[in-house]
């Protein structure tokens, strides 16, 4: 009896923890991506946008927007880009 109430504990150990690696781990994912995404932002502008980019229900939107962005940025050089690209991933280009 004891034996499988032992076996029975370390099933329900494994079945909660499996899960929950995978979610630690995706969730590293989505930080290294973001923190790539916001290379050259500091400060204020950095903490805002790592915010964006780290919510949940926002998942898939700054990856398309960066998409978006850059189809629109072809041609674009230098400091033109460059603000081209933060007043668009802002939302007001």
């Amino acid at each position: 009896m004891k034996t499988l109430l032992s076996c029975a504990l370390v099933a329900l150990f494994a079945a909660v923890s499996v899960p929950a690696m995978a979610a630690g781990n995706a969730q590293q994912d989505k930080m290294k991506s973001c923190n790539t995404q916001a290379a050259g932002k500091k400060g204020d502008e950095r903490k805002a946008f790592m915010k964006d980019c780290l919510s949940a229900d926002k998942a898939g939107k700054s990856e398309n927007k960066m998409a978006a962005c850059n189809t629109k940025s072809k041609g674009m050089k230098g400091d033109e880009r460059k603000k081209f690209m933060s007043d668009c991933m802002k939302g007001s280009a």
